[in-house]
């Protein structure tokens, strides 16, 4: 197998452990002769001691007072603060994004630890008034247990971080499957929080496919709960699964985010919005703008610097600092993405920026137009750095083309009228609202997921709310 001498190494942690041998490589999407990384292939049986690991020391977390539980996280964020530069050099180079969108997603993932560090220190029950004279009824939050986590390529340390802060400060031990495709930035993760003082088997990492990791995680009765970031596809299947054994499961999935400009807002303000959530993390975000609905008196004008700020969108290397674009992270996500301008194109949709052509992993960003409402380029998901614009006459029009799609993530609307803002946050089928704002980029604290096919769309993620699908609710009456 052919190496580099700068070629990181990620491993299994299982039981405080790091083991595995290299099995995988991992090449750097902008210097395809790179190695950026090896790690295991992991197995059922690297998965059962995993699970093994983590029933066996939960307990002993969950009767670790909260504020001691919070104070291991503060800490692991500290390091993580420490490491910030070296793990970012390696979101890099296994990813593709840039240098400073990966600089900004360890400390995503350093304030994740912090808020969740601090929540030890909050309460976590309500106290009730009783109908019964002398008693006192008062509510607190219990583990669930082990959790499984399977999270997904685009964010490799983020989602990890913002799933398992929230299962480790209640109380939870937690098995970790990250994507196949960025291995060191979890491995990274849970080398902190065990440097941190987590005991041994309460953070897990296993390496591996989805078919044999994930699947046996979905399967075991000992994981209680299951939280999931992927395909529409792979969580509704995961749905079934652990619906089918009466099991708790979290999904975030698809997403076809549009965005409705109309003509009372400055085109350049406007095309700068829907230009950062279209192309910046090279489109591969969830919730990333992948449709916009223009209205008519400002549709040249808007296309106009739209094209202007796409050029400027030159993909390269993201450990180049003038690089403002990464790589499109595989060949395969690549294919994707050319097949969907190729077949937008067929299609009888102009191509105002962008072509098919690419140089390696590097895809210049797409502006598709004249493009029909029903087409595949404007219905479904394509995760790649291609917008396609689409013209509606009005208001009204627009708002009913973004609520015609099986998804329902995020949706944003460009305006200056207060009463098209209003109107659009309450009528808008999406999780989350944008006005004026790109529709990619999440504050930590505050409840995040979607809707119809984006989310089972029953625990948040983020924020306090966070930590409802990892614990279940108590009552306690006590009379005197």
């Amino acid at each position: 197998m052919p190496t580099l001498t700068s070629t990181a190494v990620a491993q299994h942690l299982i039981g405080g452990e790091l083991i595995g041998d290299a099995a995988k490589e991992r090449r750097n999407p902008a210097r395809l002769d790179e190695v950026a990384v090896v790690s295991p292939e992991g197995t059922g049986t690297d998965t059962d001691a995993a699970i093994a690991a983590a029933a066996a020391a939960q307990p002993a977390w969950a009767n670790t007072p909260a504020p001691a539980r919070g104070a291991v996280l503060l800490r692991a964020a500290e390091l993580l603060q420490q490491r910030q530069t070296e793990i970012a050099e390696d979101l890099v180079r296994e990813e593709g994004k840039t240098r400073g969108e990966a600089t900004g997603e360890v400390g995503r993932a350093i304030g994740v630890l912090q808020f969740f560090g601090s929540l030890g220190w909050s309460a976590s029950g309500t106290v009730y008034p009783s109908a019964t004279p002398d008693t006192s009824i008062s509510t607190r939050r219990e583990a669930l247990g082990v959790v499984g986590l399977i999270t997904p390529w685009n964010f490799p340390i983020a989602i990890p971080a913002w799933k398992s802060a929230p299962a480790l400060i209640s109380g939870n031990a937690v098995v970790l499957k990250p994507a196949d495709l960025t291995p060191m930035s979890a491995t990274h993760l849970g080398i902190a929080l065990r440097d941190a003082g987590l005991p041994d088997g309460i953070f897990n990492v296993v390496h591996g496919r989805g078919s044999v990791v994930g699947d046996y995680l979905a399967r075991d009765k000992r994981v209680a709960a299951l939280s999931f970031t992927g395909s529409t596809k792979v969580g509704l299947g995961l749905q079934q699964i652990l619906h089918g054994r009466r099991a708790r499961i979290q999904t975030e999935m698809g997403g076809k985010n549009g965005v409705l400009v109309l003509d009372d807002v400055d085109p350049c303000k406007a095309a700068q919005v829907v230009a950062a959530g279209a192309f910046s993390l090279t489109g591969q975000a969830c919730t990333a703008t992948s449709r916009v609905y223009v209205t008519p008196g400002i549709r040249q004008a808007f296309l106009d610097e739209l094209a202007a700020i796409a050029a400027t969108y030159e993909p390269g290397d993201g450990l180049d600092a003038s690089t403002r674009m990464g790589a499109v992270v595989s060949e395969s996500q690549l294919e994707q993405d050319i097949a969907a301008v190729q077949g937008a194109v067929d299609s009888g949709a102009r191509l105002l920026h962008g072509s098919t052509d690419a140089d390696g992993l590097r895809f210049k960003p797409v502006i598709a137009t004249d493009v029909a409402h029903d087409a595949a380029i404007a219905t479904d998901e394509i995760f790649g750095p291609v917008v396609a614009v689409l013209d509606v006459p009005d208001y009204e029009a627009g708002l009913a083309a973004l609520n015609n799609s099986r998804y329902g993530l995020t949706a944003g609307i460009c305006t200056d009228s207060l009463a098209h803002a209003t109107d659009f946050s309450n009528r808008i089928q999406a999780g989350v609202v944008k006005v004026n704002r790109p529709t990619s980029g999440l504050d930590l604290h505050v409840p995040f997921g979607g809707i119809k096919d984006s989310s089972s769309n029953t625990f948040r993620e983020q924020g306090h709310s966070a930590t409802d699908f990892y614990t279940w609710e108590k009552t306690v009456y006590t009379g005197v």
